[in-house]
C-alpha cells in the first residue's frame, strides 16, 4: 500500500527542511569563522580588537561545536519527522534562546557591543522561535497521524 501526503504535510515537511538548510548553512559558516578567524568574529560581536590567547582558543572551540550542529542540521534536513530531527530541533531552540540571552546580557550588562553583537542576538531570537514554531507544527503532525 502506497502512502501519500497531504499537501499540508508536504508544506510543512518543506518548511522544516528549509529550517534545517537555513540552519546548518548560517551555523557551519559561523564555526568555520571561528576557527579560521576568531579575532575578526571576536572584534565583530564583541568589539574587543586584541582577544586574548584564551579567548580565541574558546572562540575557536565554539567554532567547532557551530560547525558540529551545521553538519548535523545538514544530515537531519531530510529526516522528515524523526526523533533524530525532533530531538535536533529541541538542540537548537536550547542553543538559540541561550546564545541570544547570553549576548543580550554581554551588551546591557557588560557593555561589550561590536557591530554584529545586536543584529546576531536577534538573529538568535528569530531562529529559536522558528525552531520552536517548527517544532510544534512537528508535534502536532505527529499526534495528528
Amino acid at each position: 500500500m502506497t502512502q501519500t501526503s497531504s499537501p499540508r504535510t508536504t508544506s510543512a515537511h518543506a518548511a522544516q527542511r528549509w529550517l534545517f538548510t537555513v540552519t546548518a548553512l548560517l551555523e557551519a559558516s559561523a564555526g568555520l569563522g571561528l576557527l579560521g578567524i576568531p579575532g575578526t568574529a571576536i572584534a565583530l560581536i564583541f568589539g574587543i580588537q586584541e582577544p586574548s590567547p584564551e579567548a580565541l582558543i574558546v572562540g575557536r572551540i565554539g567554532g567547532a561545536a557551530l560547525l558540529a550542529i551545521g553538519v548535523a542540521c545538514w544530515i537531519a534536513r531530510d529526516d522528515d519527522g524523526s526523533r533524530s530531527q525532533h530531538g535536533l530541533l529541541w538542540g537548537m531552540i536550547l542553543y538559540n534562546v541561550g546564545a541570544c540571552a547570553v549576548l543580550a546580557f554581554a551588551g546591557a550588562t557588560l557593555k561589550v557591543t561590536g557591530f554584529a553583537l545586536w543584529p546576531v542576538a536577534l538573529l538568535h531570537a528569530f531562529m529559536a522561535i522558528w525552531c520552536a514554531m517548527s517544532l510544534r507544527a512537528s508535534t502536532r503532525r505527529q499526534a495528528s497521524d
